[in-house]
């Protein structure tokens, strides 16, 4: 390998290579693509060539964006159960991303695509809400041509040091990649010990909608805690009597609750994340039994329990 080489591959196939890196990364595939867009943009000529890569990057973006888009239309928040299985915390990727739609609206898709994972999530959680088609692709058409104009820009101005890096590259290659193999083997293995970390917080006492029918049914007192957001609760339903609270902040308020009380968390993350963690707060606190609901609210949508919000 030569840096002519590598020159000479960019410099004829620069717009293919941006269009199926942007595609796959907004997909979902870990393929970084802002170290292709500055690449490519080293090699160009006049500014009138990085026009071309910016179109071939927002028109990636925006295919994939209408994808996720579709699919949180057709399939709501069941789809961000794909999306956040490779999360650190399961539950954040869906609650975090969920609050920064409703705060900023249209924004969140301008410049969500500066917030890594944050890009990807945004297009199923607006079709989810409700967003117009005709706005949801407007703020994304904006938002990746802020995204890949930066980084154009950026490679475009710094041609000389990126020709210098790849020259190094071309010549140290096999080391360079030993390097990029340790911390990449090295960020797996954190990702594995993470996942393990929360399998070993979620092996606590969860409750079923079964067993939550037999204790209304024996009209046992409990109190059931829903973490989802209030966009979420009325956009979807809500359980009667629930207390609507943030993961963060699941504790406050709840001094009218006696410490035996049975408490019951649910939420509308994978693997039932955000009530986990809530569940191991509450118990911190000195509440004596708190169960996660197994399912969350995926499985009480399928129970008359869950009724419309009078909005």
């Amino acid at each position: 390998m030569t840096a002519h080489w590598l020159n000479d591959f960019f410099a004829h196939h620069s717009t293919m290579l941006i269009f199926c890196n942007v595609l796959l990364q907004q997909l979902g595939i870990p393929v970084p693509a802002v170290p292709t867009l500055m690449l490519n943009a080293s090699q160009a000529k006049s500014l009138l060539a990085l026009g071309g890569m910016s179109a071939a990057a927002v028109a990636a973006s925006l295919i994939a964006d209408q994808v996720w888009y579709q699919a949180g239309k057709i399939f709501g928040y069941k789809v961000l159960k794909l999306l956040c299985k490779m999360s650190i915390n399961p539950g954040s990727c869906v609650n975090q991303t969920e609050a920064r739609f409703v705060k900023w609206g249209m924004w969140s898709l301008v410049f969500g695509k500066f917030i890594p994972g944050f890009s990807i999530v945004a297009p199923p959680v607006a079709g989810a809400l409700g967003m117009s088609r005709a706005k949801f692709l407007i703020a994304s058409a904006i938002g990746a041509a802020l995204w890949s104009g930066l980084a154009l820009l950026a490679g475009y101005a710094l041609q000389a040091q990126i020709s210098a890096s790849v020259e190094i590259l071309a010549e140290h290659g096999i080391q360079i990649a030993t390097v990029f193999s340790v911390i990449l083997v090295s960020w797996l293995g954190w990702k594995v010990w993470q996942k393990k970390r929360f399998e070993h917080l979620a092996n606590i006492p969860h409750i079923s909608v079964q067993e939550l029918a037999e204790l209304s049914e024996k009209k046992t007192p409990f109190q059931v805690i829903d973490l989802r957001s209030q966009a979420l609760i009325n956009e979807t339903g809500m359980f009667p009597q629930a207390l609507v609270r943030n993961v963060n902040k699941v504790g406050e308020n709840l001094e009218h609750l006696p410490e035996q009380q049975l408490i019951i968390t649910f939420c509308a993350c994978p693997a039932d994340a955000s009530a986990v963690h809530a569940a191991h707060t509450l118990k911190a606190m000195g509440f004596t039994d708190v169960r996660p609901l197994k399912g969350g609210f995926e499985a009480l949508s399928q129970t008359p329990w869950i009724v419309p919000v009078n909005k």
